[in-house]
């Protein structure tokens, strides 16, 4: 064991467990094409760290991998940049709300709860969803009994929406808002959670906008280097609760592993993937329920982080 102090944390922890955290989730991130990042805070949480710097932090190991995945994705011409370009005006308004969101929540005492929330219904919402659809992608019976639905881009009032712009890179001609309210409402979730957002945005793209596959994930690798980037600035403005030490391991263990998952990505069938992310979301929110009922060892703490103004 190799203790390290954190500055802004105010505690010790094993730099080895940090290192296989941040390649674990790195490495499902690449494999899956969906971040993982949504497994990071939650178990900082657990390890002791406090819920504002962890999700702070580990917003900044985001960026990283990101940048990473979108570099790979861009050369094989997998973004669709204009979409992007609009889903990040969302995405910048919405994280900046969110950061003055999750500071004013931590001033009251309520962001620990509200963090932790989120969490739950997030993860079992997408990992019940995700599991479904892993397992009827196995067992095709279960496909031929599912009944036909209009897709939600299809419906007559989404295409009545103004202000309808083509993006000729995904095929589609629909309305900015679109778009727009999706990345705003990712953005807010990104700073509450010190998530990319991927892990919803990704159905987003897919359900709610239509867009093909083939450029969802680098489109949304792209948007999220500037609202995790985003958030990171202004926790590290607002709230002073970015712990520099914690998010570099975070970030270099993070890089490597989301290298070592995308030259895995293709050995691996894509249904199985999602079915193993899904019982991660899963195992995850159930881990933060049992925090809720399971009386702690000590009612009464009292711990001082940074100085949130």
């Amino acid at each position: 064991m190799v203790q390290i102090y954190l500055p802004i944390a105010e505690l010790s922890v094993d730099v080895f467990v940090l290192l296989i955290l941040g390649w674990f989730v790195g490495f499902i991130s690449g494999i899956s094409g969906i971040g993982a990042s949504f497994l990071m805070t939650p178990t900082l949480i657990f390890l002791g760290i406090p819920s504002p710097v962890a999700v702070a932090s580990q917003a900044n190991q985001v960026v990283a991998t990101s940048i990473s995945g979108t570099l790979a994705q861009w050369s094989r011409g997998n973004i669709d940049f204009k979409m992007g370009g609009i889903l990040l005006l969302g995405g910048l308004a919405g994280s900046s709300f969110g950061v003055w969101l999750f500071g004013f929540l931590a001033r009251i005492g309520q962001g620990d709860l509200v963090v932790a929330i989120s969490y739950i219904m997030c993860l079992g919402w997408i990992g019940l969803l995700m599991l479904w659809e892993s397992l009827r992608s196995v067992f095709k019976k279960l496909q031929a009994s599912a009944k036909v639905k209009i897709p939600f881009y299809q419906r007559a009032w989404v295409q009545g929406l103004p202000f309808k712009r083509n993006f000729p890179r995904s095929n589609l001609y629909i309305s900015l808002w679109l778009p727009i309210v999706i990345g705003f409402g990712v953005g807010v979730l990104s700073a509450i959670m010190g998530v990319g957002g991927s892990f919803l945005l990704v159905p987003a793209m897919i359900y709610l906008l239509g867009m093909p596959v083939t450029v969802v994930v680098g489109t949304s690798l792209f948007q999220m280097v500037f609202v995790t980037a985003n958030v990171t600035l202004q926790q590290a403005i607002q709230n002073n609760s970015v712990d520099i030490l914690l998010a570099l391991i975070l970030m270099i263990s993070g890089v490597a592993g989301t290298q070592w998952g995308t030259k895995m990505s293709g050995k691996v069938r894509g249904e199985y993937v999602r079915f193993v992310f899904a019982l991660l979301m899963l195992g995850v929110c159930v881990g933060l329920i049992n925090e809720f009922l399971v009386e702690p060892s000590s009612v009464y703490s009292i711990r001082t982080v940074g100085e949130l103004r």
